[in-house]
This record gives C-alpha cells, structure tokens and sequence, in this order.
C-alpha cells in the first residue's frame, strides 16, 4: 500500500507537475497467479505517469487482499478516490475478477480512457461485457502474448498519449 501511497502523492493536485495518473486493475481475491506480469505491467506504466495503484502488483499482497485499518469500506473509498484522478485505466482481465469488473464499469461511467489486456492463449473466454464494451477509441481491448506486454503498452500510450496536465479530469 506504501507504493501507491507514494504513486498518488507523485501525481498531486491539479496542475501541479504536469505528470497523468494512471489506474492499475488487477485480480487480488480473483486470484494472484499474475502479480509477476502486474509487476511488469507497473513498471512500464510509469515510463507513462504516475501508478496510483502499484500494490496490485505487490509479491507479497496475497489472494485475501490488503489488510487496511478501514477495512473493506476504506478500500472501496480509497480506490474509488484514485478512480476518479485517473487519466487512463489499464486492466489486466485474464484472471476473472469481480473487483477489476466492478472497477471498470465505473471507469466507463466516469468516461475514463480504459486499456484492456487479455490472453487468449490462457484457455480462457474473456467476458462479452469487456470485450462487448470496446469501441475501439475511449476503451480498448487488446489480446496479447505474455512476453509483448511491454510492447503493447508502448504503442498504446505513443500512439494516442493522454493529455498530461492534471490527475484531476
């Protein structure tokens, strides 16, 4: 939780430093099979802004969540806070997760740029409501190999980069 203490203070209040704020989802309770490729994720999304949400990617943050004095309530209100500072959403959505769902689908009501990123070679079958909700410019679907995780995540951001400016939109 440090981390992303650190990533929220790093992005500041409007106007200040110019950096965008960029969300993280990936499955915690859903499962923490991927936080090897979330902690590969992270670290080539700050090349692009600020993480407010590194511990998703934590080793040591397990399947039964973070353990934060407010409990659950905090959680959700802390989250929700980083949410509406965000610039762009990027979604890890192989391992099924309600939370990354829940996560998303408020994303989309706060109209924010949201980035999806899926293995087909997983054997699994990415939900119609994600895939269904990619119009291809606002919110994005991309299937992608493991090792080309970094290279899609380049040519997300250089090809259409966020407006930088505030964390705030």
């Amino acid at each position: 939780m440090a981390a992303a203490e650190a990533g929220a203070r790093e992005c500041g209040e409007p106007g200040q430093g110019g950096r965008q704020a960029l969300y993280f989802c990936g499955s915690i309770r859903g499962g923490r099979e991927d936080w090897a490729l979330y902690e590969r994720i992270v670290s080539r999304l700050r090349r692009f802004g600020a993480v407010l949400t590194e511990h998703v990617a934590a080793k040591e943050l397990s399947a039964r969540g973070e353990e934060a004095a407010g409990g659950d309530s905090f959680i959700h209100e802390r989250d929700l806070a980083w949410l509406q500072q965000a610039d762009v959403v990027v979604a890890e959505v192989t391992q099924p997760s309600l939370g990354v769902g829940y996560e998303l689908g408020r994303a989309m009501a706060l109209n924010k740029r949201i980035l999806c990123l899926f293995r087909p070679q997983s054997g699994r079958v990415l939900s119609a409501m994600i895939r269904g909700a990619a119009d291809g410019s606002k919110f994005q679907v991309l299937d992608y190999e493991e090792g080309q995780v970094e290279a899609m995540l380049d040519r997300y951001f250089e090809a259409d980069p966020p407006l930088a400016g505030s964390c705030h939109p």
